[in-house]
């Protein structure tokens, strides 16, 4: 936990204007419930002329280089202060842990093996409904309901065919991979390349050729390999 200061936010390094440098020192160690957890008075900060945080050194076994910060308020210059709060605060060199990513967020495809179940997320921003993206006015056969998501409660969003797409180029099997740069033609003239359906048909397909090391793998039209079919001797 941790407390902004503003901008006005000046440090006094040690002037105590409230003289409540050993309140807030009480207070530390009360929350501590050990003296020797709360070290030396490292400094004030005065957000305001009603507002000041006494930072202490703290000692707590694991919080290498945290202070304490004990907040306190003095209504006016006749009132008491009093602590409103205390919390520990990470210092320059204090050892943090590292920000926390959900587990959906570092799943990989190594991560998935047989009998391996990744629940996708509800709101995934790469899906949406099948119904959004069906034309309600327009008659549709068999194959374009097909390729439009009919049976399928969700379908690849915009951005999840650009996340798709952007990841297939930079891929094994893009254009700028070394199999691609010496091949004789692309992918896109070759006889055993299978364009895929839908809004990415002109961008990629599948290679149907056994002895290419592509087969049965999505390609981009201008991947290729030594395999092509009209590399003839």
């Amino acid at each position: 936990m941790s407390r902004k200061k503003s901008k006005n936010s000046q440090a006094s390094s040690g002037v105590d204007n409230f003289g409540a440098a050993e309140l807030a020192r009480s207070a530390a160690i009360e929350d501590s419930k050990n003296e020797k957890f709360v070290g030396t008075l490292i400094s004030i900060d005065s957000d305001d002329e009603h507002v000041s945080t006494y930072l202490f050194q703290a000692f707590l076994p694991g919080y290498v280089d945290w202070r304490w910060a004990v907040t306190v308020a003095k209504v006016d210059g006749e009132s008491s202060p009093t602590v409103c709060d205390v919390v520990l605060l990470p210092g320059p060199d204090s050892l943090r842990a590292p920000e926390w990513i959900p587990y959906s967020a570092r799943v990989t495809k190594e991560d998935v093996s047989a009998g391996t179940i990744v629940p996708t997320e509800i709101d995934d921003a790469r899906l949406v409904p099948a119904s959004a993206v069906l034309p309600s006015d327009e008659d549709l056969d068999l194959h374009q309901l097909f390729e439009l998501g009919a049976g399928r409660l969700r379908v690849l969003s915009i951005e999840g065919r650009d996340q798709a797409a952007k990841r297939w180029i930079e891929g094994d099997r893009g254009p700028n991979v070394d199999i691609a740069r010496w091949a004789p033609k692309n992918c896109g003239t070759c006889g055993f390349y299978l364009p895929i359906s839908g809004s990415l048909r002109q961008a990629f397909g599948v290679c149907a050729n056994a002895i290419s090391p592509e087969d049965a793998r999505v390609v981009a039209v201008n991947h290729g390999c030594g395999a092509h079919s009209e590399a003839i001797n």
